[in-house]
């Protein structure tokens, strides 16, 4: 079986995959104190709780943007499943043609997105992947990855209101009916939520007009991508597993 981890800002995605297939997969916070141990315990309890052993874990992959926790993963695997952790990073075989001025400077996370999403739909596509920070990747239909942009994440810009604002009040996250709102919670959600929505939807059609191909897909993952997918008519896909499934392609071509 394939261990696959998947390391944000905030929080860890980790799936098993078996001749495949994900058998399951968890979501837990990113503790970059944690431990080998920690980490192994943690995930062999999950693991027991679903009936899997962790024994049986023959190969582990890793993705992440977090480089203080990298040294904790990668001796967890050893340890635990005895094995070296495959790690997405400069030298790893992806098939993708990177037009970065420096390719190393891409983060992992990105590269995963990109290899998964043109497996799964082929190309030209744009992939949007809501984390901490929510970032935009343009792919050719030529399997080239051609750059993208970054943007502050939804819960980051909300935070920031909040923080220097001292009369606002912390919100939902949640969309409300109309634009034009009535009352202050409501503003802020509308603020929040149709203003962002805006600025993904400007960001793609310029990075459409710039990738100058037909037919470009829009593939979103990520957190909140279902919120702001239901009101940004150019998203085409939502795809909650689009990392995790690039992973294991990505180990399938490295192992």
């Amino acid at each position: 079986m394939l261990l696959a981890f998947d390391v944000g800002n905030t929080n860890i995605v980790l799936g098993v995959y078996k001749e495949g297939k994900l058998l399951k997969d968890w979501r837990m916070s990113t503790d970059k104190k944690k431990s080998a141990d920690e980490i192994g315990i943690l995930v062999d309890q999950l693991f027991k709780y679903e009936g899997i052993c962790l024994k049986d874990v023959s190969d582990v992959i890793i993705s992440s943007v977090v480089p203080t926790i990298m040294y904790s993963l990668q001796h967890m695997a050893y340890k635990y499943c005895d094995c070296e952790a495959i790690v997405v990073g400069p030298g790893i075989k992806t098939g993708m043609n990177i037009k970065y001025y420096d390719p190393k400077q891409v983060g992992a996370d990105r590269i995963v997105n990109a290899v998964s999403a043109f497996k799964k739909y082929g190309g030209p596509l744009i992939v949007v992947d809501f984390g901490t920070a929510t970032t935009f990747c343009a792919i050719t239909g030529k399997f080239e990855y051609l750059g993208g942009a970054i943007l502050p994440g939804i819960k980051i810009s909300s935070d920031a209101l909040f923080q220097n604002a001292a009369k606002l009040t912390r919100v939902e996250l949640i969309k409300p009916e109309n634009v034009i709102c009535k009352n202050t919670t409501k503003s802020i959600q509308s603020g929040i939520i149709y203003g962002y929505v805006g600025s993904v939807e400007y960001i793609v059609k310029r990075m459409k007009k710039e990738i100058n191909e037909d037919n470009v897909k829009v593939v979103a993952t990520g957190g909140l991508s279902n919120l702001i997918a239901s009101e940004a008519e150019l998203i085409d896909v939502v795809d909650k597993y689009l990392t995790l499934d690039g992973l294991y392609y990505i180990y399938s071509m490295n192992k």
